[in-house]
């Protein structure tokens, strides 16, 4: 997946919604998006990081994106539903969505998770995926082929000591997706879930402060498998977990 070379302007004419468009991977993601071609909506909790983003695409020459300012962890659905609104208002459709956001919490033993810190891991990673996608499917069903991309983690499926409520909010993650993805496996619409592997960014960093980041990925090295899967070459896939860096 990693070696994948996207055709030039494989995304044109697309609009594409990116949550966490802000930093690390959120950001090289939208950055590429516009790069190939795709109008993107920069969706994030920090303005003035969005802005950043929105700047470098429009100084590379990139379509202009769009910016919606939203702090996942406090977004109520109405809040969603609006936001969604909004976009097929200004678009008329969409045609594929990245579900990046995420928090990590707390490294911990599990009889030591504080509740305050399961309830807000479990209401950025799960809960606002859930009314997110809900209020998104209508639109990405506007667009002929269109592509619900969500986030997973190497601990997603496969249970880490300490990661309790990361872990346990990806395990669900993926089983949202497999449940959109078989329900809609009929239509246009593609569900799947991407796990970027050891990547450095700082949730990565503030789960291993001391790690040598010379040996890890830049999000950058893993953009071929995020352009592949909203690009037109994943038609027919759907309902998968797909490693960034295999």
């Amino acid at each position: 997946m990693i070696d994948y070379q996207p055709s030039a302007q494989c995304l044109a004419n697309k609009t594409l919604l990116v949550t966490g468009a802000g930093d690390g991977i959120g950001k090289q993601a939208s950055i590429h998006y516009a790069k190939y071609g795709a109008t993107v909506i920069l969706l994030g909790r920090t303005v003035a990081k969005l802005e950043q983003v929105y700047d470098e695409i429009v100084a590379a020459g990139y379509p202009e994106p769009a910016i919606v300012p939203l702090d996942m962890k406090g977004a109520t659905p109405q809040n969603y539903q609006d936001m969604v609104n909004t976009i097929t208002d200004q678009f008329s459709r969409l045609d594929g969505a990245l579900l990046n956001a995420s928090m990590l919490g707390e490294l911990t033993p599990f009889v030591n998770i504080a509740g305050q810190i399961w309830d807000d891991v479990m209401q950025v990673n799960l809960n606002a995926q859930f009314y997110l996608a809900q209020a998104l499917i209508p639109a990405l069903q506007k667009a002929n082929n269109s592509s619900l991309l969500f986030t997973t983690s190497g601990v997603g499926n496969q249970g880490r000591a300490y990661w309790g409520p990361y872990s346990i909010s990806k395990f669900a993650t993926e089983g949202m997706m497999q449940v959109i993805a078989d329900e809609y496996e009929k239509s246009g619409l593609r569900t799947n879930a991407i796990n970027p592997g050891a990547t450095d960014t700082k949730m990565r960093q503030t789960a291993f402060p001391a790690e040598d980041k010379s040996k890890i990925a830049s999000a950058e090295a893993i953009m071929p498998a995020y352009i592949y899967l909203m690009c037109d070459d994943s038609i027919g896939v759907n309902g998968q977990r797909i490693n960034a860096q295999s």
